[in-house]
């Protein structure tokens, strides 16, 4: 089971400057590359605009 981010996405950068292992690329929706998460939940539980969800 992994993250992802929904089309809710604030691209205001709470996630990315959460992630220990620099998973999450910038963008209009920023994305997470699945081959780097380690599924800490860090990105979910940051995310001030919910949406990031459990894949």
């Amino acid at each position: 089971m992994g993250y992802v981010i929904t089309d809710a996405c604030l691209a205001c950068g709470t996630c990315l400057a959460g992630c220990p292992v620099e998973a999450i690329s910038e963008g209009d929706i920023y994305s997470i590359d699945q081959s780097i998460c380690i599924e800490c939940g860090a990105c979910y539980e940051n995310c001030p605009a919910g949406a990031i969800e459990e894949e």
